[in-house]
């Protein structure tokens, strides 16, 4: 006898969590897309995405709603165009790099998510692999573990344009690296001085 004999899992909770990871999904698709084509409607991201209209147009108004897109210019009619939040770039500031952030704070908020809601989740899925290192690296070894972490994925990305190929019980994974120099603090620099 095993735990889910005893326990099953809540149709409840599995649809919930599926529910959320689909809502994650989505909104990831969008903001891709804004990020790659600049402003779309929800009846174009639909088309492109492969998703309806309403769930479209429903995800966009959330995410402005979270103030990370807004209504782009447009000459009037019912077409309803959204782009990515205009902000002031600072100093230096690229859009590639707002986007950047803009995709770490979902990361950021994804995770948190997880933290609070993690005892929701079915019990096979009810743990994370969560770890962090720091080790010395040269510039160019940091660049050769990027990319062994990058081809590790390569046998699972396609999975997500595929949906045949996942394996039943397959679900969205957040997976996320972040390699960066780490780098002295103020107070580190006076006393080597």
């Amino acid at each position: 006898m095993t735990e889910d004999d005893v326990n099953p899992p809540n149709d409840d909770q599995t649809r919930r969590t599926g529910e959320e990871l689909r809502e994650h999904e989505v909104r990831t698709a969008l903001l891709d897309l804004l990020g790659e084509v600049g402003a779309v409607t929800a009846t174009e991201a639909a088309s492109r995405l492969g998703y309806s209209s309403g769930l479209c147009s429903f995800h966009l108004r959330q995410l402005a709603r979270h103030g990370y897109i807004e209504e782009a210019p447009h000459s009037g009619g019912r077409a309803r165009p959204w782009r990515l939040k205009q902000h002031t770039p600072a100093a230096g500031g690229s859009t590639e790099e707002q986007f950047g952030d803009l995709a770490r704070g979902l990361e950021d908020e994804s995770w948190q998510r997880w933290l609070t809601q993690r005892d929701e989740a079915p019990a096979d899925w009810s743990h994370d692999e969560a770890f962090s290192a720091v080790a010395y690296l040269t510039p160019e070894e940091m660049s050769r573990v990027a990319d062994l972490i990058r081809r590790a994925l390569v046998p699972y990305q396609d999975r997500e344009q595929r949906p045949l190929a996942r394996p039943d019980r397959a679900r969205p994974v957040a997976l996320i690296a972040r390699l960066f120099p780490l780098l002295p603090h103020a107070t580190d620099d006076a006393d080597q001085g």
